[in-house]
């Protein structure tokens, strides 16, 4: 349910976009959705995370940029820097501190007393590194090589259920070993 929430302000985008009148009322919608998914944040926890925080920050300073100055390729780069960001965190993370962004994020979720290969983690965080990278490269050839539309589609209704689904396979293979000795004989 939590990632739906998350991937919210983009659907409101989507169906703005195709039913609304084009990019710029989609861009008004989504950063008002934005605006909408840190007041849930603060009122559901009292606090707001910092990516949500991030990605809203970007939405509203290049969405103004896409309004004021009337030009999409603001908007579309800010799904590549935010991507890009998102890389560098899980990359660099591998190689900083003590644990890993992905570990940080996953080992709360564990059971007491399970242990994950500090390879594992690292293996993992590169991989997710590695995808967001990609997938900025991806949405920024996307914008420059396809029209808008395509553009649209390919950032609302493609890569988050990619991103899910692959997000979900780094999981499934970090947690291997845990999943293999939870399961009977």
């Amino acid at each position: 349910m939590q990632t739906v929430i998350e991937f919210l302000p983009w659907i409101v985008f989507g169906l703005v976009y195709k039913f609304g009148g084009g990019l710029y009322p989609a861009t008004a919608a989504l950063m008002v959705a934005m605006a909408l998914l840190l007041v849930y944040d603060w009122l559901r926890e009292k606090k707001i995370p910092q990516m949500h925080l991030i990605l809203a920050v970007l939405v509203w300073v290049f969405g103004t940029a896409t309004l004021v100055l009337h030009d999409v390729r603001f908007l579309q780069w800010k799904a590549s820097v935010f991507y890009w960001i998102a890389g560098l965190a899980f990359a660099g993370s591998a190689f900083i501190g003590k644990q890993s962004l992905l570990e940080r994020l996953l080992a709360s979720g564990l059971p007491e007393g399970a242990a994950i290969p500090r390879s594992s983690w690292r293996t993992s965080s590169l991989l997710m590194g590695g995808f967001y990278v990609a997938l900025g490269v991806v949405n920024i050839w996307v914008a420059l090589n396809r029209s808008e539309a395509d553009w649209v589609l390919f950032k609302v209704w493609i890569a988050p259920p990619i991103a899910i689904v692959f997000t979900l396979a780094v999981v499934l293979w970090t947690l291997r070993g845990l999943l293999a000795k939870e399961s009977p004989s």
